[in-house]
């Protein structure tokens, strides 16, 4: 499949290309790659490099995105490409994620068109389409034209993303995306710098650019002990969330070691119970404790009468007793994409 030119870039002097696709705004000399290592400026045309170009495919529950308050219990044809516009340090798909930049800038993945991706989330039984893994960001292309055609065919699509993206993107796939969970991996521009090669404002800025744009949002917060895990980044956290709107839904997990992490060791329970409470202090409707299958903090409660109306252990639906989208218990709504 031909590599296909690019959405968002503007030519430069010296033939050089500057990329609208991410925050990055990286400005590209002619034969090279942005950050993403997926974009490259040929003769002052910027390409994408992973068009149709999928690494990874699978059926998984919605829940593993994770989103809880989406078509609970329905499960999500899930794709990716090889690629990133981060570089985390406890990236647990680093094998996909950093491919290009580890093999000479080869762009590994099976050639599939936009129609055969929705024909196979059809086959499958799924009810979205999830473009995940690695940021979707960085296949854009092929996650819009992908996008365009599930919407005509009753599927839902669903982002999972670092929410690095521009705004001229988001703007763009907002009309076709109907959920997007997007990490808040911390409150710390200098934890985003070392830790991802990233800022903040810019995912902040796409959390509320995404919600104004009508698109189903649910965070997560990765946990890592030492790096952020205090009170005070909870609150910030918290807080922000709170100021966009208290039925976010927030997802605060639990860190394995990973990659260039592997000697920190797991986060503790009670640090995601602690930032747990916090966020119910911040009057966050929705909170839940994530890779920590059977801990309490797994099931969806009503924010009005405490009763729960989605009960869970892991990814599985174990019960869900929100007919409608709403408690069981006093009818109040659930907030969400039922």
């Amino acid at each position: 499949m031909a590599d296909r030119e690019a959405m968002f870039f503007e030519r430069r002097e010296a033939g050089k290309v500057m990329c609208g696709l991410c925050a990055h705004h990286c400005l590209i000399l002619p034969g090279k790659r942005g950050i993403c290592g997926v974009r490259e400026n040929r003769d002052g045309t910027l390409f994408s490099l992973n068009y149709g170009r999928v690494v990874a495919a699978h059926v998984d529950p919605v829940e593993k995105k994770p989103l809880f308050h989406f078509l609970p219990g329905s499960t999500s044809f899930s794709i990716a490409s090889v690629g990133c516009n981060f570089k985390c340090g406890h990236c647990q798909n680093y094998t996909i994620s950093q491919y290009p930049k580890d093999h000479g800038g080869e762009i590994a993945g099976d050639e599939i068109t936009p129609n055969e991706v929705v024909k196979a989330a059809l086959n499958a039984g799924c009810n979205s389409i999830s473009y995940t893994y690695t940021e979707p960001t960085i296949f854009f292309e092929f996650a819009l034209e992908t996008a365009k055609l599930a919407r005509k065919r009753k599927l839902k699509n669903i982002f999972v993303s670092n929410g690095f993206t521009s705004e001229a993107a988001a703007r763009a796939i907002a009309p076709y995306l109907d959920g997007n969970n997007i990490d808040l991996k911390s409150f710390s521009d200098g934890h985003y710098k070392k830790v991802c090669g990233a800022r903040l404002q810019p995912v902040l800025d796409t959390i509320k650019l995404m919600k104004s744009l009508g698109v189903w949002i649910e965070l997560t917060t990765l946990v890592i002990p030492g790096l952020n895990d205090t009170d005070a980044e909870f609150e910030s956290i918290a807080g922000f969330i709170a100021s966009v709107d208290t039925g976010i839904p927030w997802h605060v997990s639990r860190f394995h070691p990973a990659w260039k992490m592997m000697s920190i060791s797991p986060t503790p329970v009670e640090t995601l119970m602690r930032a747990r409470a916090i966020g119910y202090r911040n009057e966050l409707a929705y909170v839940y404790i994530g890779n920590v299958p059977g801990v309490e903090g797994e099931d969806t409660l009503c924010p009005s009468c405490g009763s729960i109306a989605i009960k869970r252990r892991g990814y599985s639906v174990r019960s869900n007793l929100a007919s409608g989208g709403k408690c069981p218990s006093c009818k109040t709504r659930i907030q969400g994409v039922w």
